[in-house]
């Protein structure tokens, strides 16, 4: 199965490498790139030090999450059913195989087109007014809604209801599973996004937590998540090469809360609660320092860090962008190894 797995990663790729170039035509021909903004924070100030390094990226086309989505999700409703026909063996940890997919593409799409819908906005300069604004506070709300949708079916439809706890065993949390699921669906949406301010930053420590749980996925037996993971890998490394220090392409929106979600979701399907939290630990660092800033902000009326997150901060203090990745990467690298380590305790 390994060599399956690794075609299908291959032929993602490649088929994403030989359409990424064109879509990044379609994207200016359209005019959906960065545009330069003045942006506020949650309390309505300017983020001086946030547009000083972002509006240079000014002119990058953004979307590129749409391409990563379409192309896996197409990949996927094609391969998966000829797979079959031809013969491989399809084993998972669940009795419902429609339903762990329906579950893994409905994040994948849902919290996709939410983000689309963010994209379109911000990048059109559309009104934000009414609902349909979406302004922060809904798009949140929605976050939130989509999230629980999200755990009540993995509770109803694949009775999950446990969590493993590293040394101590696996506990049965019934019903107070799904909010617990829905909490961190939403933070690793939200801690994504965040994260997503650098070249190359967000992708790249998502590769790395990814090749983590395609490990996991192999050692369950998970063959539906494991042909997910080998398509939404490949497509996202030829993605990456485009991504990289300097940037021809962004994910946007569309990629960020749509691959946020999911990330949390393998990681829940899989079992492994702790062992996402480790592996995807960058991203949480990153959200951490956003919160404690705008805690400290709230309540003390100073601030932490001179910007954040923390790799805004670094980025203030005269670290060049790509050190910042690279060393970033180093640190996904090895929180992932830790991650696996917990997850096979």
């Amino acid at each position: 199965m390994i060599a399956l797995y690794l075609g299908l990663l291959i032929f993602s790729f490649l088929l994403t490498s030989i359409l990424v170039v064109p879509f990044i035509n379609l994207l200016y021909k359209f005019k959906f790139f960065r545009r330069v903004q003045k942006t506020t924070d949650v309390e309505g100030k300017r983020t001086r030090i946030f547009d000083k390094f972002n509006n240079a990226k000014a002119g990058t086309p953004v979307g590129g999450g749409f391409l990563i989505i379409g192309i896996t999700v197409l990949l996927y409703l094609i391969l998966y059913p000829l797979l079959s026909y031809m013969g491989v063996r399809v084993t998972t940890a669940y009795t419902q195989v429609k339903e762990e997919l329906n579950i893994l593409f409905f994040t994948f799409i849902s919290f996709g087109l939410l983000g689309l819908y963010d994209d379109i906005l911000k990048f059109f300069g559309f009104e934000r007014t009414g609902f349909f604004g979406l302004r922060l506070r809904h798009k949140f709300a929605i976050q939130w809604l989509l999230a629980f949708c999200v755990a009540s079916m993995m509770y109803f439809n694949l009775k999950i209801s446990f969590v493993n706890v590293p040394f101590l065993g696996v506990f049965d949390i019934g019903m107070f599973f799904i909010p617990l699921a829905a909490f961190i669906i939403v933070s690793f949406v939200n801690a994504f996004n965040i994260t997503d301010g650098l070249d190359g930053l967000a992708c790249g420590l998502l590769m790395i937590a990814l090749f983590s749980f395609w490990l996991l996925s192999h050692t369950t037996l998970d063959t539906p998540l494991s042909i997910f993971l080998a398509l939404w890998l490949g497509s996202l490394i030829a993605f990456l090469y485009f991504n990289v220090y300097p940037a021809r392409i962004f994910l946007g929106d569309v990629g960020a809360l749509s691959f946020g979600a999911t990330l949390a979701v393998v990681g829940l399907l899989i079992g492994r609660t702790f062992a996402l939290v480790v592996i995807g630990g960058f991203f949480i660092v990153e959200a951490g320092s956003s919160l404690i800033q705008i805690l400290s902000k709230k309540f003390r009326k100073k601030k932490v860090f001179t910007a954040a997150p923390l790799h805004l901060w670094l980025r203030n203090i005269g670290w060049e962008e790509p050190k910042i990745v690279m060393r970033a990467w180093l640190a996904g690298i090895m929180l992932a190894l830790f991650g696996l380590w917990i997850a096979y305790i």
